[in-house]
């Protein structure tokens, strides 16, 4: 999950990412809306089936069906549903964000994502170790320093090329202003490559933006309908 400051409308996340992401949003001015934790059970799913049903959303069911879904329990994230298709989706919480985002314990975020084989293997193992750090009871910067240690040391490994993932599901929530935002697939590319894609330029359909805690850019290409098909609005929330 990881929206940044790019100006479309007005984007708040990731990405996270958020959505770009919600990963990104903007400082607030003011005192921070969720300076710490939530109680535990306010960010899971108490029906697992509703929380798989909703990662599969993340894709059309061309790619969603055949995927492994994985859902958050207490003990962290768990394969509920084995896949045959090398895509992973599951439905990522507020600490897919950069530890700065003031969103970051916002229990209220789900961003479903499917991830490609590539992006599964490679990326979404920074999450699920976000995730574990943020069960453990680890500070924000601890948990920051947990990261970068691990991408230092390659206990996280370097990121794959042809890294994707879908974030098309009409349920997400990727923020508070945010809230269901668009459709739209991600790219993934090492270190700060925006400049290097074209985009965030006028006329340009990429958006990007690079989080340099995961040290990757992610490139968002806008998608025209919603992952049932249905025609996704022309105004962007």
């Amino acid at each position: 999950m990881r929206k940044n400051n790019i100006r479309v409308t007005a984007l708040a996340f990731l990405i996270p990412i958020l959505f770009l992401l919600p990963a990104f949003a903007p400082a607030q001015a003011g005192k921070a809306p969720y300076p710490v934790m939530a109680p535990l059970d306010q960010y899971l799913i108490p029906d697992e089936k509703a929380e798989i049903a909703l990662a599969r959303s993340a894709a059309p069911a061309s790619i969603s069906d055949a995927a492994e879904v994985m859902v958050l329990r207490r003990d962290g994230y768990a394969t509920a549903v084995k896949g045959s298709n090398g895509f992973v989706c599951i439905v990522e919480r507020s600490w897919a964000n950069a530890t700065n985002d003031p969103e970051f314990w916002n229990s209220k975020i789900r961003a479903p994502h499917c991830f490609n084989a590539a992006a599964s293997r490679t990326f979404l193992p920074i999450f699920v170790k976000k995730t574990k750090l943020v069960l453990a009871g680890k500070s924000k910067a601890q948990i920051l320093a947990a990261v970068t240690s691990a991408l230092e040391t390659e206990e996280l490994p370097a990121l794959a090329p042809g890294a994707i993932a879908y974030m098309m599901a009409k349920q997400q929530y990727l923020n508070d202003e945010g809230k269901s935002w668009h459709p739209h697939v991600m790219f993934f590319a090492p270190g700060d490559a925006v400049k290097s894609w074209g985009a965030n330029l006028p006329g340009s359909p990429i958006l990007a933006a690079n989080d340099p805690e995961e040290r990757v850019t992610t490139f968002m290409v806008l998608a025209g309908t919603w992952s049932d098909g249905t025609p996704a609005s022309s105004t962007m929330h």
